[in-house]
């Protein structure tokens, strides 16, 4: 590939995120054209093709692998297929996107990482899209630049609105638990911004406040967690699908110097309302609408990456080690015990 290609995607998964990446591939990702889609729901395909004009759809996702027109898949699929599906596409000569997590088995991390690593052309990225937030990448560069002194806890949470119609008691038996599923966004800020330390132990705890059914799941819809790293840093998680005013996402990094703060308002824009009950603003609704455009960064940037062959700015190593902390506190909020990190 030479800087002016253009880079032929495929796209795996057109669920309500999976659409999302198909539009932006399609429309809005600089240097890309979507020339794929897979799904093994008709009505998917049927939307990808009428609604982004996108020919060659496939059912199966062995067929779209062996498309030789695919440069790049980006798999939006469910958790439990991930790694079979990485490393499928690795094997099929195919750079490769994933939504997070990497895996719900750590033994299933170090298989991808090992068979990325012997096709050293290929590059393979998981999507942590808040690194790429700019809010996000500003506070890092203050870190960076020394504004709060050295670093040592990070607070962040991670609220998603109270979903009634069930969403999360039907995604519970393949989500992995709230940690691997909501947390492990926060886990990942938290080791960017500290610097990436090592973790050392872990503890957790949470409830079951409105959705009764994840008990079946040993899952919760509230959980709170901490983590303590080697280097006596520290996190604070906490993780709610109960929220009655919209998403929130919320993070703050103390320091030495003082402390940063990201998304203390969740704004959905900058209008501000004063009526009978008061003075307020509206909230962002999902997690898309606070993170559209670091959506949009991240895939840009795995583009670049691929067409300039240039190493992802975020590692298997990260995305593994993410997991293995998300498991573990999946591992403490089971058994209320502090769980320690080999």
């Amino acid at each position: 590939m030479t800087p002016s290609s253009a880079l032929r995607a495929g796209i795996v998964g057109l669920g309500r995120l999976g659409r999302r990446h198909a539009e932006n591939l399609a429309q809005r990702v600089p240097r890309t054209e979507l020339v794929a889609a897979c799904s093994p729901i008709a009505g998917e395909l049927e939307w990808a093709g009428s609604h982004l004009g996108v020919e060659r759809l496939y059912r199966d996702y062995s067929d779209l692998l062996r498309d030789p027109q695919v440069d790049a898949v980006f798999l939006v699929t469910p958790t439990s297929l991930h790694a079979q599906q990485l490393i499928e596409a690795i094997h099929a000569g195919k750079h490769v996107f994933c939504e997070k997590p990497l895996s719900l088995e750590l033994a299933d991390c170090h298989r991808v990482a090992a068979e990325a690593a012997r096709e050293p052309r290929l590059k393979v990225m998981i999507g942590y899209g808040r690194r790429f937030d700019p809010s996000y990448r500003d506070a890092w560069e203050k870190i960076q630049a020394g504004m709060i002194g050295a670093p040592f806890l990070v607070r962040s949470q991670n609220l998603d609105m109270n979903d009634a119609s069930g969403f999360f008691v039907r995604f519970a038996p393949t989500s992995g638990g709230i940690f691997l599923d909501c947390t492990v966004h926060d886990i990942d800020l938290a080791r960017w911004l500290l610097g990436n330390p090592k973790p050392v132990r872990v503890f957790a705890t949470g409830v079951v406040a409105i959705h009764q059914g994840l008990r079946e799941f040993g899952d919760v819809d509230n959980g709170v967690a901490t983590c303590e790293f080697g280097d006596g840093k520290m996190a604070c998680f906490y993780a709610s699908r109960t929220m009655s005013h919209g998403h929130e996402t919320l993070t703050e990094i103390f320091g030495t110097l003082g402390r940063l703060t990201v998304g203390h308002n969740p704004r959905l824009n900058r209008v501000d309302i004063a009526d009978a009950h008061g003075m307020r603003n509206e909230c962002t609704p999902t997690f898309y609408e606070r993170f559209e455009e670091a959506f949009l960064r991240e895939m840009a940037h795995f583009v670049n990456c691929v067409l300039d062959d240039q190493a992802p700015a975020l590692t298997l190593h990260d995305a593994t080690e993410a997991t293995r902390i998300a498991l573990a506190l999946r591992e403490s909020l089971q058994t209320r015990c502090v769980v320690e990190l080999g």
